[in-house]
């Protein structure tokens, strides 16, 4: 019989080369987690506790496909995010860190401004799994919140996470750069959209760029900026006086970003650093 510690052990073996040392125990501890629903508390107590039976198991097949490099929510088929549950597939991007520092914040700005008692009417663009749109749904119960993807195979994730969180969000299929179907006003329009310069591709891990879903990451080397400018010239249409728009954002692109915002007309905009101390979001304030 395997102990805990010697899971640990062979996934270290295998896979430290792929992802070094530090990301190859938080994957093997998130597995563990999931395939045995052990409290990660008790699974780094207890190393010399026995696995289960059924857990070893599986833990060759998982191992096998963490050799390829496909994600880890991938292969578990879900991750958590701002404390809630959803499920993760090759149409979706997988939800970061970084955006649920993004989401915190939008959370505290409204609460701010909760004294105008008007209520909320919420845009996400570019939701893939819904991560961002469900995670304030939640939070906001009272809020209207619509989520655009031009995916359909995004969408239909993010329904399901819909479902399994208990909260209501308006989907709907549509294109940013070509879109047709947004006519409403909204209090805040919030976005990760694609960001990756061909340059930063040359840069990151095989297990984004061969796995997860290029429509959602990449923009074209000379137009670094092209969502940034669509989803901007939206809000100035289509967001309130005194609505907000937030965005996640490339950090090379900060000072573009903002410049972007400030030729449009927006007001105390802030560019933010996000936990490792790279400017990755921005809030803005509509005239």
């Amino acid at each position: 019989m395997k102990t805990i510690k010697d899971v640990f052990l062979n996934f270290h073996q295998v896979l430290d080369g792929l992802y070094g040392a530090q990301e190859t125990e938080a994957i093997t501890l998130m597995v563990l987690s999931e395939i045995t629903d052990l409290s990660r508390a008790k699974i780094k107590a207890f190393p010399e506790d026995d696995a289960p039976a059924e857990a070893v198991g599986k833990l060759g097949n998982i191992l096998e496909e963490l050799k390829t490099g496909k994600p880890v929510q991938y292969i578990l088929g879900s991750t958590e995010f701002y404390g809630l549950t959803f499920l993760v597939n090759p149409a979706v991007l997988i939800p970061r860190p970084e955006t649920e520092e993004l989401v915190e914040w939008a959370l505290e700005s409204v609460k701010l401004k909760a004294e105008s008692r008007k209520p909320l009417s919420i845009l996400d663009i570019g939701t893939g799994s819904g991560c961002i749109a469900i995670s304030l749904k939640k939070n906001l119960p009272g809020a209207d919140v619509t989520a655009l993807d031009i995916s359909a195979e995004a969408l239909q994730t993010a329904r399901q996470n819909a479902v399994i969180n208990g909260v209501e969000v308006d989907f709907v299929q549509d294109d940013i750069l070509n879109h047709s179907l947004l006519t409403t006003h909204y209090s805040l329009i919030i976005s990760n959209p694609p960001y990756v310069t061909l340059h930063d591709k040359t840069l990151m891990h095989t297990n984004v760029t061969d796995f997860e879903p290029h429509s959602a990451l990449f923009v074209p080397e000379q137009e670094p900026l092209l969502f940034y400018k669509a989803i901007t010239n939206f809000a100035v249409e289509h967001l309130v006086p005194g609505g907000l728009l937030f965005f996640e954002i490339n950090e090379a692109f900060g000072k573009e970003t903002v410049e972007l915002l400030s030729d449009k007309g927006f007001i105390n905009i802030e560019l933010r650093k996000d936990m490792s101390g790279r400017d990755r979001m921005i809030k803005a304030f509509k005239i």
